[in-house]
């Protein structure tokens, strides 16, 4: 570990926590960047200016920071907040941007759990030099990037001494077109094909040459498309003839697209309502509710902070969570089922016949209890129980005493 003279670590909560306020981030990256251009052993602070890059769109120079720093350290300690500590917890993480990891400390930076961030090397956890821990939590994220550090994982936690939450067998089910699969069967449920397709079959769907029934179990268009391992909506787009598809192919870099078929999932007022839910072993906790007139829904572009309107309807949907998650719990409990994960995340709507339809499941999701007191009172007690929820899952499994926590 670093040696007290450098700064503790900040990890990503800080950063998310002023970005959601609005906040200025160059002061803290300067200074993020002074520190390590005098100190070139202080990976503390090339740990998070890499953090900072990354939030403000430098990624290339973010993993590079990122490389830098793991190449002197990969064991990286966030202490609890909150005093004794009731759980040590080994999280394992890949290099990579921002959506490569669950953002653990998100979730539990005002807690009484330490973490011990783990950055796995690609041929796996070492024989030695890993931190004290109680549990292990596996944060690394489904990509075709993590999928062989997945594999080898699975074999090198089978056996591990301390329980495992989230076993990285399991989370290859998260990737799209193999949930899209998966749970396609399950009542009340709708989920659409989604299949991953080359640049070639798609460039064919473009000329006329195939059709898209044939690609999509019988779909036409619209289509949505998107780049494998793309995230927050990043080159998403809706394509409703095949000059559009042309057109789209023309502009994006990728040579693997996610292709699955458009579901118009608005509600008799014309709005988009999306849902993410937590499902912590296989109980609903709701996240967030977002509302829009456009069918790519993100909650920072939905107009949430600026409509009282749209938030007093998400006001509505967290006070009656428990009516939503009775209308969805055998759905909801066919995604726990299947997916096989202690800990998971859904963004999902409503159609109008009143099924659930899931546009992703996903461990990696950002669930956060951030948002301004004073625009999201009504957000205080529901992230609070789903704070608590977790927390209490991690203690079960760890067998640790399931004490309440001390104030801060």
């Amino acid at each position: 570990m670093n040696t007290p003279a450098h700064a503790p670590l900040l990890g990503l909560a800080p950063f998310l926590r002023m970005s959601i306020a609005g906040q200025n981030l160059a002061p803290m990256g300067q200074n993020l960047l002074a520190r390590a251009e005098q100190d070139a052993t202080d990976t503390h602070a090339m740990h998070d200016l890499a953090i900072f890059m990354h939030c403000i769109g430098m990624h290339d120079l973010a993993l590079n920071i990122q490389q830098q720093a793991l190449q002197q350290q990969r064991n990286y300690q966030l202490p609890a907040r909150r005093q004794p500590v009731a759980l040590r917890l080994l999280v394992l993480m890949a290099a990579g941007d921002l959506s490569a990891n669950m953002p653990v400390d998100c979730l539990l930076e005002n807690t009484d759990i330490e973490l011990n961030l783990h950055y796995v090397a690609p041929q796996g956890l070492p024989p030695s030099g890993l931190p004290e821990h109680d549990a292990v939590f596996v944060a690394v994220g489904e990509s075709a990037a993590n999928r062989p550090l997945l594999q080898t994982l699975a074999q090198q936690l089978r056996d591990w001494p301390r329980p495992v939450i989230n076993q990285p067998a399991n989370i290859p089910r998260v990737a799209r077109d193999t949930a899209s699969q998966m749970l396609k069967n399950i009542a009340g449920l709708l989920i659409p094909p989604t299949l991953q397709q080359s640049r070639q079959t798609l460039t064919q769907l473009a000329a006329g040459l195939l059709q898209a029934p044939g690609l999509l179990g019988g779909h036409n268009f619209p289509l949505i498309i998107r780049p494998v391992d793309s995230h927050a909506g990043n080159d998403l787009q809706k394509i409703d003839t095949p000059d559009d598809l042309q057109h789209y192919l023309s502009t994006s870099q990728a040579e693997q697209f996610y292709l699955s078929a458009f579901i118009d999932y608005s509600s008799a007022d014309g709005l988009f309502r999306k849902y993410r839910i937590a499902l912590i072993e296989g109980i609903p906790y709701a996240s967030h509710m977002a509302i829009s007139s456009h069918w790519m829904v993100h909650y920072v572009n939905a107009g949430m902070y600026q409509d009282a309107a749209k938030r007093q309807e998400e006001a509505g949907f967290m006070q009656h969570f428990d009516a939503f998650a009775a209308r969805h719990a055998a759905a909801l409990q066919g995604i726990y089922q299947q997916a096989g994960l202690e800990y998971l995340c859904i963004d999902c709507a409503e159609t109008r016949d009143g099924q659930l339809f899931v546009f992703e499941i996903d461990h990696a999701m950002v669930v956060h209890a951030m948002d301004p007191v004073e625009l999201f009172p009504y957000k205080q007690q529901p992230m609070q129980q789903l704070v608590d929820a977790f927390r209490i899952m991690l203690l079960k499994r760890a067998g640790r005493p399931l004490t309440p926590m001390a104030p801060v």
